[in-house]
């Protein structure tokens, strides 16, 4: 794809290319209007933010389930992304949009390649958020999301999600 962002088309393409079951495409269309309807309540509170590339990214940011429905998926789905030639800042999407984001430390026990998988710019956190506001393709309370975590003692993914969600939430109010 040359390092442009992929239309929806194109992306919607690329996740049938992969054969990503239906479910996650559904899911990942949810996610992706939820996250351009967050990324447009910013745009109105006067921050920059690229919607383009937040549609894309919520739309391809688990296109690594076509390998994998493990944590792991993340990993895959940035090499699908790479070998793609899609621009590195929606890789980084896709590498950074699980848990609330994966620090270096814990990559590395996991095996993955060396990196950081924590969102980090608004449109990474955006998608991130909206991932976590969407369990298969309804919109659910961030407390599901958050108490799940810390049921299965993941703590520290559960205070990232938090994070993430009263930054998007402090920025936009409750809903976009």
């Amino acid at each position: 794809m040359n390092n442009q962002l992929p239309s929806r088309e194109q992306a919607l393409e690329l996740l049938q290319k992969n054969h990503c079951p239906s479910k996650v495409v559904a899911h990942c269309k949810s996610v992706a209007q939820l996250a351009v309807e967050t990324a447009q309540a910013c745009q109105k509170k006067g921050l920059k933010v690229n919607v383009e590339l937040v549609e894309a990214g919520a739309l391809l940011h688990d296109l690594g389930r076509s390998k994998t429905h493990s944590v792991n998926h993340v990993v895959a789905g940035a090499e699908i992304a790479r070998a793609e030639g899609l621009p590195n800042s929606l890789i980084a999407i896709i590498e950074r949009h699980v848990g609330g984001g994966i620090t270096s430390a814990e990559a590395t026990k996991m095996g993955w390649p060396k990196g950081n998988y924590v969102p980090i710019t608004l449109e990474e956190k955006i998608v991130s958020y909206a991932d976590k506001l969407v369990e298969t393709h309804e919109r659910v309370p961030i407390e599901l999301t958050v108490n799940r975590l810390r049921e299965e003692k993941l703590n520290e993914a559960a205070d990232r999600v938090q994070k993430i969600y009263d930054e998007i939430t402090q920025i936009i109010g409750e809903n976009p």
